[in-house]
């Protein structure tokens, strides 16, 4: 869930502060729940209105390095995930791990599956009673 615009707290907070209106009614104007007003009253007079960083660390392999990834895995869209990552380090001097290498190309909308493994067999299937057909 993304965090509401700065714009919007402010409208919240004036709304309750300039026309006097209570908090659910402001809540039920601006369509956020009564906590929500509680808390941004609360954190504009703190001084902290704007939302907080989300935490965590920033992603090894970033968007600014998308296009790089996108045409690294077009020569080989079938390689495991140790090779992408080997070049990868080779290409960008930085070495990433199966499951970074992983996520971000999932983020890109790529699956490593792209053909099958093995041809499919000639087992017959069985029908409800298990006779074979």
């Amino acid at each position: 869930m993304r965090a509401y615009s700065v714009d919007l707290r402010e409208r919240i907070v004036r709304a309750v502060r300039q026309r006097h209106q209570s908090a659910e009614a402001v809540a039920a104007q601006f369509e956020v729940s009564v906590w929500t007003v509680k808390r941004y009253l609360k954190r504009a007079d703190e001084g902290r209105l704007p939302p907080s960083p989300i935490p965590g660390r920033p992603r090894e392999i970033g968007a600014e390095q998308e296009d790089a990834l996108r045409a690294q895995w077009r020569g080989a869209q079938d390689a495991l995930l140790a090779e992408p990552c080997a070049a990868w380090a080779a290409a960008q001097g930085a070495r990433v791990h199966p499951t970074t290498m992983a996520r971000a190309l999932a983020r890109l909308g790529w699956s490593r599956k792209k053909r099958s493994s093995t041809p499919p067999n000639g087992t017959k299937q069985a029908d409800d009673a298990g006779a074979t057909r």
